[in-house]
């Protein structure tokens, strides 16, 4: 079965993580994706060495795609970059601010030299005062309040993953989607913008609406939940944690009954909803602990699915790499295989495997060859 962007063109100047997660769901839909290196390359490639000698990064995000090598402050290679988006569908960049415009390749005069050319602008903080800010991923965890509730109370936590970067990514994704949607509608291509700042502002819309509008923000609180209990990990006899999630009272009754084995705190005024175990979350905590603390993991575990109680295990990433419920297409990354994640959603057009990563400049004669 044909891909859904089968036939369409993405010229992407990109670097880093943001636009080449972008570029790289086009391409996994059928797109051809042409990606503009500068000649020491993306910097992303020397981010680590852990995929046969490859950045695990890169490798991800870079997939199915053509690397062509540009400098693109010669005439030369600026005349031929027009001569490409002149056959495009799609423009990405993530050059630093006023880069691309300084260069003459600025979106909105490309889309009136190009009309049927769709433009998308990754940035760090978008318009405005911080428009010029550095906007690495911590940074913006940190500015935009994401580390502020995400940790133990005692400290800070950084989320594992470049988590604004990847957000933005698909969220350029899925805004490109709805401009060629749009332009096959209408006839007309517009632009997108987003920026990792916007993406995780919009992530943060619950704490900041407790803040606002509820005067309290929520807190620090590790393995917990700041609004629902209990919800959060729990140590079994053999020092493993276990994580469980209640939901509603129903639930709550069969963890006191079934597990906790102490059925009068079910409808102890304490207890007996949501926000007052909130108010008393050390005392419901506390049962949970001593409770869990009788059996080993696996026994725990038993009871938890008989009593229809949901749980999860604090896996490693060791653990993520055999887990039943995990995915994997292979990739050819130079003369070897890695096996990788399969994409999350799961489509009639599915290939069950990877088109590989480009060498830096793997498509260069043949791209200078084919648009001049």
């Amino acid at each position: 079965m044909n891909k859904p962007l089968e036939g369409m063109l993405v010229v992407s100047l990109e670097q880093a993580v943001a636009a080449p997660i972008a570029s790289c769901r086009l391409a996994d839909a059928g797109a051809r994706v042409i990606k503009i290196e500068r000649p020491g390359g993306d910097f992303a490639r020397g981010y680590d060495s852990a995929v046969f000698g490859e950045a695990s990064y890169f490798v991800w995000a870079n997939r199915g795609k053509e690397s062509i090598v540009m400098d693109l402050k010669t005439a030369e290679d600026q005349a031929l970059l027009h001569k490409i988006l002149a056959r495009a569908d799609v423009w990405i960049q993530n050059l630093a601010p006023g880069a691309t415009d300084r260069l003459g390749f600025g979106s909105a005069d490309l889309r009136l030299a190009n009309p049927n050319l769709v433009t998308c602008d990754i940035s760090g903080y978008g318009e405005g005062e911080y428009k010029e800010m550095k906007a690495y991923d911590l940074l913006v965890q940190c500015e935009s309040g994401l580390v502020s509730i995400s940790g133990s109370p005692e400290a800070y936590g950084r989320i594992g993953v470049s988590i604004c970067d990847i957000g933005t990514g698909m969220n350029a994704y899925s805004g490109i989607l709805e401009a060629l949607f749009l332009r096959e509608r209408t006839g007309k291509a517009t632009g997108v913008q987003v920026s990792l700042f916007g993406t995780a502002a919009d992530w943060m819309t619950v704490p900041l609406m407790q803040s606002d509008y509820g005067k309290k923000a929520p807190k620090r609180v590790g393995l917990n939940h700041p609004t629902i209990s209990p919800y959060g990990g729990y140590q079994s006899k053999d020092g493993e944690t276990v994580v469980i999630s209640i939901q509603n009272n129903r639930e709550w009754a069969r963890l006191c009954s079934e597990v906790v084995e102490k059925p009068e705190m079910t409808n102890d005024p304490r207890f007996a909803t949501n926000n007052a175990r909130v108010e008393n979350r050390a005392e419901v905590n506390a049962a949970i602990s001593e409770a869990f603390g009788r059996y080993d993991k696996s026994r725990l575990v038993e009871k938890l699915r008989e009593a229809k109680i949901a749980f999860g295990l604090v896996n490693s990433v060791v653990d993520l790499s055999t887990h039943p419920a995990l995915r994997r297409w292979p990739m050819q990354v130079g003369s070897d295989t890695a096996q990788m994640v399969a994409p999350p959603v799961i489509t009639e057009f599915d290939s069950g495997e990877f088109r590989p990563v480009p060498d830096l400049g793997q498509h260069t004669d043949q791209i200078r060859s084919e648009f001049d």
